[in-house]
């Protein structure tokens, strides 16, 4: 029945810290589009053919989660690159990495991935395909 994620929304305390990172250090575009009831602009980070809209924290569109909170997801994104490329754009964004490299498994079998935290502490984990 279900085909694919189209996207996800992620409740941030601070837009621009959130932007930031998932457009400088995890290579993500910025969009911004018309949307919700009003109708009023909104912004979206994409990536592949999915994309991340955002809520700000007390500024959240309806219909929402019962509960929306920065920091409470877990993600993990495939890189479009190596993994050990991913990890010196990072490096050289100055941003941590809290464990990894590791072997985990995804959704298809085997990856191989790294964690860091996004400006919310939301838990992002980039991983790549082990054959």
């Amino acid at each position: 029945m279900i085909s694919h994620l189209d996207h996800l929304v992620l409740t941030t305390a601070d837009e621009m810290a959130c932007v930031d990172f998932y457009t400088r250090v995890m290579g993500m575009s910025l969009e911004t589009f018309i949307g919700g009831t009003p109708p009023i602009e909104r912004k979206a980070l994409k990536f592949g053919n999915q994309k991340i809209n955002l809520h700000i924290k007390g500024k959240e569109f309806e219909p929402k989660a019962i509960l929306p909170t920065p920091g409470a997801l877990d993600l993990c994104f495939i890189s479009s690159v190596p993994l050990d490329t991913a990890i010196s754009r990072i490096q050289d964004c100055e941003w941590p990495i809290i464990e990894g490299p590791v072997k985990r498994t995804g959704a298809t079998g085997p990856i191989r991935s790294i964690y860091l935290r996004d400006p919310d502490g939301n838990l992002i984990e980039i991983s790549e395909d082990i054959d």
